[in-house]
């Protein structure tokens, strides 16, 4: 069972002055009259119901997400009390996910990404599934190709090919990079054994609520205390607790940590929207 988690719970800095804190860049009509949120929830829809959908944001965008996307179920909103990074935001959302729908297959998205070819992408998130539940330790991230020597993005070493799923080459991750000088950048970019690192991530929810517990010990206690608290006290206990997880990202705290990730090229038009984005694609 594929569920989509959709993270906006960001400020959307890097788009400053069109992104505020207040309506940061995934609220905002950048490309259309679709907001960033509303066209990533209708990029997925096609494979993921809407009520398979969950967004994970922070407690002030609540009513935003609700606002732009009123077929989404209201328990499907996970609210973060505290920005703590990537790493325990997924796990909160692996907890909640995983009750619902018991070792689901969830595919993590940025909610502020340009994709054009929307059929591809979905293939891609198909194939990245089936791989995932032949091999439920598996990792899947999606590698775009870098087409210039980009320093605002992360990059992913890939090796051999593990896999040729429904057309799509599943690769072995050697090692994530961090974001490089202008001389590394160039380096990748002749190297063509590296790809940018999308954000986007393919897993089973029980294999990602192991792996923190495995890495991030105190962040998987924190988030079991929660996960249990029954209703009438949810709130209550979630934002007395919270901010007791590690404040680190997924990368750091679990990514580059573990032998079982593979990544499959993106082969579809991808931007990180920026406001480089806006002004040379709008």
């Amino acid at each position: 069972m594929l569920c989509a988690l959709i993270m906006a719970g960001g400020k959307g800095s890097r788009l400053s002055p069109l992104s505020t804190e207040a309506k940061p860049k995934q609220f905002l009509k950048l490309f259309g009259d679709r907001t960033m949120i509303q066209m990533t929830v209708d990029r997925v829809l096609p494979l993921i119901p809407i009520e398979k959908v969950f967004v994970v944001t922070v407690k002030k965008y609540v009513s935003l997400v609700e606002e732009q996307l009123p077929d989404l179920p209201k328990e499907n909103i996970i609210i973060e009390p505290y920005r703590k990074n990537t790493a325990p935001c997924i796990a909160l959302s692996a907890f909640h996910i995983n009750k619902k729908y018991p070792n689901a297959t969830m595919a993590v998205l940025p909610a502020d990404h340009l994709i054009k070819d929307e059929d591809e992408f979905l293939k891609v998130l198909k194939s990245a599934d089936k791989f995932v539940c032949d091999k439920n330790e598996a990792i899947i991230t999606v590698g775009m190709k870098p087409d210039r020597p980009e320093t605002g993005y992360g990059y992913i070493n890939f090796g051999n090919v593990v896999k040729l799923q429904d057309d799509h080459k599943v690769r072995k991750v050697e090692k994530f990079v961090e974001k490089p000088d202008l001389i590394k950048a160039k380096k990748y970019l002749i190297d063509r054994n590296y790809l940018w690192n999308s954000g986007m991530f393919i897993w089973k929810t029980i294999n990602i609520l192991k792996l923190t517990q495995k890495y991030l010990e105190n962040t998987f206690e924190v988030l079991s205390v929660i996960a249990v608290t029954c209703e009438n006290d949810y709130e209550t206990v979630l934002q007395e607790k919270y901010d007791n997880v590690d404040a680190i990202s997924v990368d750091y705290g679990i990514m580059e940590k573990v032998d079982s990730i593979f990544v499959i090229p993106g082969e579809f038009d991808w931007n990180d929207v920026g406001i480089e984005q806006v002004v040379g694609i709008s």
